[in-house]
């Protein structure tokens, strides 16, 4: 099956022509395209989103989020991972159960990502302060054994953190550094222990200075550490995004850490336990501090290039480089991958998303 597209972004390059799927798999591109419009690229993958279309991952159900497994796929999102915010322990455990036990019909699961419950309470953003604890490795591990974790995000100057960093990567899970007071000497040593993420740069963490460039700064000059991003016009400037992209460059990893409101429209919601209050693209607590987002990942592709990436940057910084910090195969488009792509069209709307060569999704 010919895809009926002018050109598909591959192994992060623009290549004119159609693409041909076969069997669950990307079977040849470059192909004669004829009057063949669209662009497609490797489906988008969502490292951070705590929901969706009025479904909290925090509290939902297995049937909810399989719904939501179906519902993102209009957003172009073929895997993500269902992130908890920082709630009592058990809380998080049964969450994670849950979040293992569906099905996903439609985006697949990347695992859980935790945020929390690890985190300076210098630097919470909307997360409970009363609820945050000191590294524990034994809370780590009660709450890793609960399901497929992926990632966890901590303060790594919290006592224990380092300790615990090893831990978690002996156990497979990515760490990613965030809502934290560190400064970069700590940072690199975090970075030494394992972890290879910043949890949206420039929010909720020590600010960037000339003379002390917290976590940020030292995730920005490492090679090795990808940088996540929610580029929805209100965390970061467009100027301050461009910087993170031209810095991180393929290590750019958008995210939306979404909430339960993304695709609802203005009104009032809940994040985990707090209520939070949305208007436009702003979702802020009752105090004005924002939380979370309504950022959905077609619009933080066209938000990539809107503050001047190109793109192939873009598709790279929504799926190729999401891919890499999970450790999992990047969706390349190349022949023999597996077909999970979106179809935009000239506005880089989402016109089709394929998961395993299936069309899931057709506007």
């Amino acid at each position: 099956m010919n895809l009926g597209v002018g050109a598909a972004v591959v192994d992060g390059s623009v290549v004119a022509g159609d693409v041909a799927i076969e069997d669950g798999r990307i079977a040849a591109v470059a192909l004669p395209a004829g009057s063949g419009r669209g662009l497609a690229v490797p489906g988008f993958f969502d490292l951070h989103t705590h929901g969706f279309a009025g479904v909290d991952f925090a509290t939902a159900e297995v049937d909810e989020i399989d719904r939501v497994s179906e519902a993102l796929t209009g957003t172009g999102v073929t895997r993500f991972q269902p992130t908890l915010p920082t709630l009592r322990p058990e809380a998080m455990s049964h969450a994670v159960a849950r979040h293992s036990a569906a099905t996903y019909p439609g985006a697949k699961f990347g695992g859980s990502h935790l945020e929390g419950p690890f985190l300076s309470s210098r630097y919470p953003g909307a997360h409970p302060k009363q609820l945050l604890l000191e590294p524990d490795l034994e809370v780590a591990r009660y709450l890793v054994e609960s399901g497929r974790v992926a990632q966890m995000t901590m303060a790594p100057e919290l006592p224990g953190a380092l300790d615990l960093i090893s831990y978690l990567v002996s156990r497979g899970v990515k760490v990613s550094l965030g809502h934290s007071d560190a400064d970069s000497v700590i940072a690199r040593a975090a970075f030494a222990r394992g972890a290879t993420g910043l949890t949206h740069a420039f929010n909720a963490s020590r600010p960037l200075r000339h003379r002390d460039p917290g976590i940020t700064g030292a995730a920005l000059v490492d090679p090795d550490v990808f940088v996540t991003a929610i580029v929805d016009h209100v965390h970061l400037s467009g100027e301050v995004a461009a910087i993170v992209a031209r810095a991180a460059g393929d290590r750019l990893v958008a995210i939306t850490d979404a909430m339960a409101a993304a695709g609802l429209g203005d009104g009032e919601f809940t994040l985990g336990d707090l209520e939070v209050n949305v208007v436009g693209p702003v979702a802020t607590l009752s105090d004005g501090t924002i939380a979370s987002s309504v950022l959905t990942m077609d619009a933080a592709f066209r938000n990539l290039v809107d503050i001047g990436l190109s793109v192939a940057e873009a598709a790279v910084a929504t799926s190729l480089a999401p891919a890499r910090m999970a450790g999992v195969d990047a969706n390349s488009l190349r022949p023999g991958s597996p077909a999970d792509l979106v179809v935009l069209d000239a506005d880089f709307a989402v016109s089709a998303t394929y998961i395993d060569g299936s069309k899931v999704f057709s506007r």
